[in-house]
């Protein structure tokens, strides 16, 4: 049984809510966030218990805190967690800059906790297919990676708060390209960027609205990342992987295609189930993304939105 503390219950905040009811050997100590109406919502909904300030959490019973909250509050609330004595999860990006992130991974080292970051596409079913069949050699040698994301307007629908359209800590990049930079990083190795361009608008504190940039993988597999909002086409994500027999591709999120030579591109399904991140959280597993890791993405990500 582990114990979580939850600071931050936004919409990715009352998804970890979800998760959490749905797993056994994991309890809510509490919830926090500033919104006092949101939480109450909260309450009425999931009947999970309030705190009534950040030191409630903190100083809790809890093995665990779950930050959830704007990026640019990262640091200083992980600091304060890992001075606790609690093992801190964290929502990507690890923080707003480089800086930031660097305090994150000290807080932690110095006080011996344990750090993991919410990427949730370690823990899918589709990744784990994509990640075997790339590595077992059944699509040929790798000879390309590609990430093509297109948003009709950013802010999304769903996510209309201010921090996420803003240049300080939001935008696409650091929304969602964390997810995939992490995932290039755990399969293949090393991301090193060897150009880029970003497209701001007028208004200097609003985010980024186009990047195309492009690297290499591990010293060898060359990598394109392209991404525009305010394009005229509904949402789409496509994470492909080209190999010389075959060509991978994770569609939005969660669908996996096969497109083999001179074969109509079929899509996979039937998957092994896999550990989700609460149950490697238990495990205390090394599958677990450290603070580290989410800084050498903090690291990627500040470079590509200069």
């Amino acid at each position: 049984m582990i114990s979580i503390g939850i600071i931050g219950a936004g919409i990715v905040g009352e998804r970890i809510i979800k998760q959490i009811q749905q797993e056994d050997g994991v309890e809510i100590v509490a919830v926090y966030d500033e919104n006092s109406e949101r939480l109450q919502t909260l309450k009425q909904t999931y009947n999970v218990p309030l705190a009534g300030s950040l030191d409630e959490i903190l100083y809790s019973k809890a093995d665990w805190v779950y930050i959830g909250t704007p990026p640019a509050s990262h640091a200083s609330i992980a600091k304060q967690a890992a001075d606790a004595g609690l093992n801190v999860l964290s929502e990507k990006p690890l923080a707003h800059n480089v800086e930031a992130g660097e305090q994150m991974v000290a807080a932690v080292t110095e006080n011996r906790v344990r750090s993991a970051m919410h990427f949730p596409l370690m823990y899918s079913p589709a990744v784990h297919e994509m990640a075997k069949r790339s590595k077992n050699g059944s699509i040929g040698e790798i000879v390309r990676i590609e990430l093509q994301t297109f948003f009709p307007e950013w802010p999304r629908a769903w996510q209309q708060t201010p921090w996420i359209g803003s240049r300080l800590e939001g935008g696409f990049i650091r929304e969602v390209f964390p997810h995939y930079l992490q995932l290039i990083q755990r399969i293949f190795g090393d991301i090193t960027f060897k150009g880029h361009h970003i497209n701001y608008p007028e208004q200097p504190e609003l985010c980024e609205t186009g990047l195309i940039a492009h690297g290499l993988v591990n010293g060898e597999t060359p990598l394109l990342l392209s991404g525009m909002s305010g394009v005229g086409q509904e949402e789409l994500l496509q994470f492909k992987i080209y190999g010389t027999k075959g060509v991978l591709t994770l569609k939005n999120w969660s669908q996996l295609y096969l497109a083999e030579t001179q074969q109509e591109r079929i899509q996979l399904t039937g998957f092994e189930e896999v550990s989700s991140l609460f149950e490697e959280m238990k495990a205390m597993s090394t599958a677990l993304v450290p603070f580290e890791e989410g800084l050498a993405i903090q690291r990627h990500i500040d470079h590509l939105t200069k």
